[in-house]
């Protein structure tokens, strides 16, 4: 998303087949001084789309729901939540 040097890269699949569920995580970090939450939200939003479009033949009735970033800590804005001190 943004031209930042990043130092970790991570996107994990969880498969919950009783709802026909995959549910997509993002990890993202860097030594700037920077948040690298629109790249964690680039990453999980691609690798949805790619799951979308590998199964969209299989079923038309396919979504993406519920993008969000659920932490992040340092940057210019802060943590998020505020009181997040998770790694």
């Amino acid at each position: 998303c943004h031209p930042l040097g990043l130092s970790k890269v991570s996107i994990d699949f969880i498969l919950d087949r009783s709802k026909s569920l995959i549910i997509v995580k993002g990890s993202v970090k860097t030594t700037n001084t920077t948040g690298v939450e629109m790249e964690a939200l680039t990453a999980v939003s691609v690798a949805a789309l790619t799951i979308y479009d590998m199964l969209k033949s299989v079923n038309k009735f396919i979504k993406i729901n519920d993008i969000k970033l659920v932490f992040k800590t340092g940057g210019k804005s802060g943590d998020f939540p505020p009181d997040s001190n998770r790694e």
